[in-house]
């Protein structure tokens, strides 16, 4: 579900879209204060950020079944296109005819994310979805040498093969006695959040796009995908939106502001404030909030082959996530000037807030 600041590699999780491209961002004031505690309160909020997107798949689980998953994913998509709109009137900024191609080219791709993650979750436990998307974080990687043709270490390789064992026994040794179809939807989504990423960066290239253009467009390519979608297949919007609870609201109201609109303008006004590879790193830690608020708060329960999975998992991803950040080239991982943010997801772009 789903998947911003200029950050080399790829994160994880329902948030928004993100890749290794420079893109205008949105100025933050500065603010002055004495370095350490500057920097422990860009921690704290990055760090926030990531539980934030940790807690997604759990609250997604609680709010969705296999009959409404279109009908959440319209409701979440228009209002986060019409929360972005508000601030977009208030900074009276066009969007360039670029941004449109690009927004909705990326929009459709990322629908196709969404719809596989959200079916995922639907079908599988909140753990198992936060720690298989995690899987992006590898992905990314391994398709870029495909497109750009540039080499990964072997240790890189290790990593992903670490990460991919450890789904593996996550899927057949937990509550699930077998790879469940939620576990296949899940692992289709990273594999989809990973051409995102990679598509992200090749569209983005050598222009200057305005990141907070580009999720909108996005955003709001996605809410009519499911709008249209949602009235032909499953529980109708119409239909959905009256059932809501108190509860259901408030969830909905989380996963719009909290792990999408609140992340996006931290992530901008961190990226100034830190180096872009301290902000992929704490961001990078999503999957290990996944699980702990999965196996705490999800109540999800997991065997000694499960919890084996777990730490592979996590072992592969934050490692393949560290070589790929410490072979970046020094103008992609050292610091970003005032002028360009990267827009990356997973692992270090700017996250489009919905995945």
């Amino acid at each position: 579900m789903t998947r911003w600041a200029p950050v080399p590699g790829p994160p994880a999780g329902p948030h928004y879209p993100q890749g290794n491209c420079a893109v205008r961002s949105c100025r933050v004031p500065e603010f002055q204060r004495p370095a350490g505690r500057r920097n422990a309160t860009v921690d704290l909020l990055l760090l926030a950020v990531a539980v934030a997107w940790g807690s997604t798949y759990w609250v997604t689980k609680e709010l969705v079944s296999r009959d409404n998953v279109l009908a959440v994913l319209a409701v979440r998509m228009t209002l986060t296109a019409l929360t972005l709109m508000f601030i977009l009137v208030m900074r009276r900024k066009r969007i360039a005819k670029s941004e449109w191609g690009i927004g909705l080219v990326l929009g459709l791709l990322l629908s196709t994310v969404f719809t596989f993650e959200t079916f995922g979750i639907a079908a599988t436990s909140a753990t198992n979805a936060g720690l298989i998307i995690s899987l992006t974080i590898v992905m990314t990687p391994a398709l870029e040498t495909v497109v750009g043709r540039r080499k990964l270490s072997r240790l890189f390789y290790l990593a992903a093969v670490i990460a991919i064992a450890g789904v593996y026994f996550l899927a057949t040794g937990g509550a699930a006695a077998s790879f469940n179809l939620g576990d296949l939807l899940i692992l289709l989504a990273a594999t989809a959040r990973a051409v995102h990423v990679t598509g992200m960066h090749r569209l983005s290239a050598g222009r200057h796009i305005d990141s907070l253009h580009l999720t909108f467009v996005q955003m709001a390519t996605c809410g009519i995908v499911f709008l249209a979608l949602s009235a032909v297949s499953g529980v109708r919007v119409q239909d959905y939106v009256p059932t809501m609870d108190n509860s259901a609201v408030v969830q909905m109201i989380y996963l719009v502001v909290v792990c999408t609109v609140f992340p996006f303008f931290i992530q901008m006004w961190a990226v100034r404030k830190t180096s872009p590879t301290r902000v992929s790193l704490l961001l990078g830690t999503e999957p290990v909030w996944a699980a702990a608020i999965g196996v705490t708060l999800a109540g999800d329960v997991l065997g000694p082959v499960g919890i084996l999975g777990v730490v592979l998992v996590l072992v592969g991803t934050m490692w393949g996530q560290r070589l790929e950040l410490g072979r970046a080239p020094k103008a992609q991982a050292g610091e970003a000037t005032p002028g360009e943010a990267g827009a990356s997801r997973e692992g270090g772009e700017i996250k489009d807030p919905a995945l």
